[in-house]
């Protein structure tokens, strides 16, 4: 592993406790909710905060932290990409992108020419002489990233680079930020909170909490199995704990559902909000999954309402705008919910 951490700082009522390893070549996201942390661990990875205890240390031998050591930031082989861009408004681009190389003494026509050939490589070539106030902001991310990038950094570290843009900038950065990532030879940590931007450019993911590392796993592997109620708010999901016994769970917080597969001890119940059913009565026929539920709440989520259920079994439903005013649908309305075993997934805890 070219980075191996583990951070513990205690930051006023935060413990935060995290562990990370991240190879050559590899890109990690530190995927949480606010205050969970995140920021926390980059501050300690880029060397602006001094961990409590634990060690840092970069291919294998180099300690950047531990009990007795810690390496300023300065003087740290990384780069950064904040996530409001921080280029030196008095500076032109080139020389923003310049900037740490002439900060370790390289002269300054090698380093100019040097961040020219980065310009070139994130699509900023002829915009050099600019002030970044004549940049927009994904020229302006995209010359941030240059800057990091162009002292050959052992060490990447991404802290929310794409929650500054607007959505359709955003796609663009974001394709071309996965295609320069995939280009970059060290360890690459990313920090965010959407799980869009985690997918999408990640090869791992870490998701924090609480300081705490609850769950990790390729991209894949936290979509399809989440372990927290966050995780699977994030991915669209409802996730129930319960306890299997055959072909049925009980819910912890009282209920039963039906599933397809054989399920024994504790459990997790997962339930996709497309695959819920509405109807003003009970359902014809003997569906194995139907309860009675209240709405609670319901939001337009793309092309779709998005309506939270209370009752013993609460559940999410997405259904077509056509429908929900069809079924005439308000906070505290009385429906019933349907699910077919066969879509329900269920995973041991």
């Amino acid at each position: 592993m070219s980075l191996d951490a583990h951070v513990v700082v205690q930051r006023g009522s935060l413990a935060v406790d995290v562990r990370l390893a991240v190879g050559d070549g590899e890109v990690l996201a530190v995927l949480g909710p606010n205050g969970a942390g995140k920021s926390t661990v980059l501050r300690v990875l880029a060397g602006l905060l001094a961990p409590d205890a634990g060690q840092v240390v970069v291919d294998g031998g180099e300690v950047w932290d531990s009990a007795d050591r810690h390496v300023p930031a300065h003087q740290r082989a990384l780069g950064m990409v904040f996530q409001d861009h921080l280029l030196f408004p008095h500076l032109s681009v080139t020389e923003n992108v310049a900037f740490g190389l002439r900060t370790r003494g390289m002269r300054r026509p090698a380093a100019r020419a040097a961040a020219g050939q980065w310009l070139d490589r994130v699509g900023l070539a002829g915009l050099g002489d600019r002030r970044p106030g004549e940049l927009s902001g994904g020229q302006a991310q995209r010359a941030a990233l240059a800057r990091a990038l162009v002292g050959d950094p052992r060490v990447l570290l991404l802290d929310e680079p794409l929650s500054s843009l607007d959505a359709r900038t955003r796609l663009t950065v974001r394709a071309e930020l996965h295609r320069h990532l995939a280009d970059y030879a060290g360890s690459a940590v990313l920090v965010t909170h959407d799980p869009i931007d985690a997918m999408a450019l990640a090869d791992r993911v870490v998701v924090v909490e609480d300081g705490q590392v609850v769950q990790s796993g390729t991209a894949a592997e936290v979509a399809r199995r989440p372990r927290t109620d966050y995780v699977a708010r994030l991915v669209g999901l409802v996730l129930l704990p319960g306890t299997g016994a055959g072909q049925q769970v009980a819910l912890d917080g009282g209920g039963v559902v039906a599933v397809a597969e054989e399920a024994a001890g504790p459990v997790f119940v997962a339930v996709r909000p497309e695959s819920v059913s509405l109807y003003l009565e009970r359902p014809a026929g003997s569906p194995r999954n139907v309860w009675p539920l209240r709405l609670v709440a319901a939001t337009p989520h793309g092309s779709v309402v998005r309506c939270d259920l209370a009752g013993e079994v609460p559940l999410t439903a997405d259904v077509t705008a056509t429908a929900f005013a069809e079924l005439g649908l308000a906070p505290g309305a009385a429906v019933w919910a349907s699910v077919k075993a066969s879509e329900i997934a269920v995973y041991t805890r």
